[in-house]
């Protein structure tokens, strides 16, 4: 296969103040399945993600624990590298913001954005949202509370460093024009250009003199820098960027990043901040920015205080990574909130996992056992159904490219689910208990056995990306070859005489809600 080039792709680094969510953990599967379909494709891919571990709300969170903050966010960032691997996340590189590269470049940028006039020290008065760890002025304020999440502030003032955000602003908006691919969804465009960019630019806090859980700023020690300046920089720290003009290798060939994948609450900080910095640094833009939808239970937005977490590590337990995988995937849409709950989860796993694809291998195995001692013979018998087949599977490659290319990845994965749905036509329209009752159909029994293997294995591989385990479960099962990407759209690719496992597992089992739901309540007794 030839190499189509690098692919640079980047999850948000997840806040160290608690343990990450269901919600949180979507974020990591959706990249995850974006990095491993663009190598299947041939792309050279550097997949980053990591922790953002400074803060006052950390440093309050550790003082509450009796422990020092660095030894809080080690916890809170062991804990999210055990979820994303528990969920099979295939990253290069897990970045800490703690990390003594990342902060010495920290340092380094805001001397030079200071050197250069585009930071200045003055002071700041108005409201301030701890969790959020934004500032506010009154007028944004809605019912005196905070806009984006509606919690109280508090009164805050004191000495800061700002960065000039208007001097960049006209270039940014030019930029955003000229380049509609940038920032997607485009709702998520017209909102930044409409409630941020166009109303003009207050200039951005970059320092904090009130908290001491920060990379300080090197050349005034009472203060230290401020979230974003430090988080967002993560993305070209990580892969060896050097602000005196010694970046690595890596950099040179990786940066600019292919795709920022961030939820859309973190949007404007994205799409507003971390350019206009880059643009100060001199360095090119990120080409792609998409804020994902929330996963949301039927109840609303996922909170402890509501009390309605559900977490990554306890949904395995249940159903396994790949069915969580597939989950989560499946149900989000492009744009929209996608919604959780243990009913949607129970039948989803049941119909798509269980019926569909579990069921059409263990039965495509069972008839060639049956009938063929499990050989799979292509003999060459063919009917006008079996290219109606044929012509479903070698399209599907390129609708799930399609699909994939605009970020749709629900609809690339049920797309790869629908030729499982045609197989299984397949088998109700060619009868092979019937043909086998017929000696002299033994041939057509025999292609239509192997037109079937064929299929599931070109879904099985194409399924590997986003549930690689099935993926090779699936294969190893029918003794599939590893095809080719480039092959993916053509049919006969299973070897002439080769076999089927004799003893067939099941992929996924059917559950039942109410046993479910009594492990379910059982795991929320333990964990209170």
């Amino acid at each position: 296969m030839t190499s189509k080039g690098k692919y640079y792709i980047t999850t948000a680094i997840a806040y160290t103040s608690g343990k990450p969510h269901i919600g949180n953990t979507y974020e990591i599967v959706l990249a995850d399945c974006i990095a491993r379909f663009r190598r299947q494709e041939g792309y050279d891919v550097f997949f980053q993600t990591g922790t953002d571990e400074h803060g006052q709300k950390i440093e309050e969170k550790a003082q509450a624990s009796g422990i020092t903050p660095k030894e809080y966010v080690d916890n809170i960032s062991g804990e999210v590298k055990k979820i994303w691997n528990l969920m099979n996340s295939s990253h290069d590189k897990f970045i800490r913001t703690t990390d003594e590269d990342h902060e010495k470049q920290v340092q380094k940028i805001f001397r030079k954005l200071y050197d250069q006039g585009d930071i200045y020290k003055g002071s700041y008065e108005g409201w301030y949202c701890v969790p959020d760890e934004s500032f506010w002025t009154e007028s944004q304020l809605v019912d005196g509370k905070c806009p984006d999440c509606g919690r109280p502030v508090q009164k805050a003032s004191e000495e800061a460093y700002f960065f000039k955000m208007s001097k960049y602003a006209d270039r940014l908006i030019e930029h955003i024009n000229t380049h509609p691919e940038f920032i997607q969804p485009v709702s998520r465009k017209n909102e930044m250009m409409n409630n941020f960019l166009l109303p003009g630019l207050q200039d951005l806090c970059v320092s904090r003199t009130s908290f001491k859980w920060g990379i300080p700023v090197d050349f005034d020690s009472k203060h230290v820098v401020y979230v974003w300046l430090d988080a967002l920089t993560n993305y070209i720290t990580g892969i060896g960027y050097d602000c005196d003009g010694n970046s690595s290798d890596q950099y040179k060939k990786y940066w600019p990043a292919d795709l920022h994948l961030i939820g859309k609450d973190i949007i404007r900080f994205h799409t507003i901040y971390w350019p206009i910095f880059l643009m100060a640094l001199g360095e090119p833009l990120p080409k792609q920015i998409f804020g994902h939808p929330w996963l949301i239970q039927s109840d609303g937005k996922m909170s402890k205080s509501k009390g309605n977490v559900i977490y990554a590590d306890d949904l395995v337990d249940l159903f396994g990574v790949d069915a969580v995988r597939y989950f989560l995937v499946h149900e989000m849409p492009f744009e929209n909130d996608g919604v959780i709950s243990w009913e949607l989860l129970v039948e989803r796993i049941n119909s798509d996992l269980a019926n569909t694809l579990g069921n059409l291998v263990n039965r495509t195995i069972a008839m060639s056992n049956k009938y063929f001692g499990g050989t799979v013979h292509n003999a060459g018998v063919t009917e006008e159904v079996d290219e109606d087949l044929k012509a479903q599977v070698t399209a599907v490659r390129d609708k799930v490219e399609q699909k994939m290319g605009e970020l749709r990845v629900a609809d690339a994965i049920t797309e790869i689910f629908e030729l499982f749905k045609r197989c299984n036509k397949y088998i109700d329209e060619t009868e092979p208990w019937v043909l086998a009752k017929d000696e002299a159909k033994k041939d057509r029994l025999a292609t239509v056995l192997y037109n079937l293997v064929e299929s599931i294995s070109i879904g099985g591989e194409l399924l590997k990306s986003f549930m690689p385990d099935t993926s090779e479960r699936i294969k190893s099962q029918l003794n599939a070859p590893e095809m080719d990407y480039d092959d993916l759209n053509s049919f006969g690719h299973y070897p002439d005489g080769g076999k089927v496992t004799d003893s067939p597992e099941i992929l996924f089992e059917r559950l039942k809600l109410d046993e479910v739901m009594e492990k379910v309540e059982a795991k929320s007794a333990g964990n209170d």
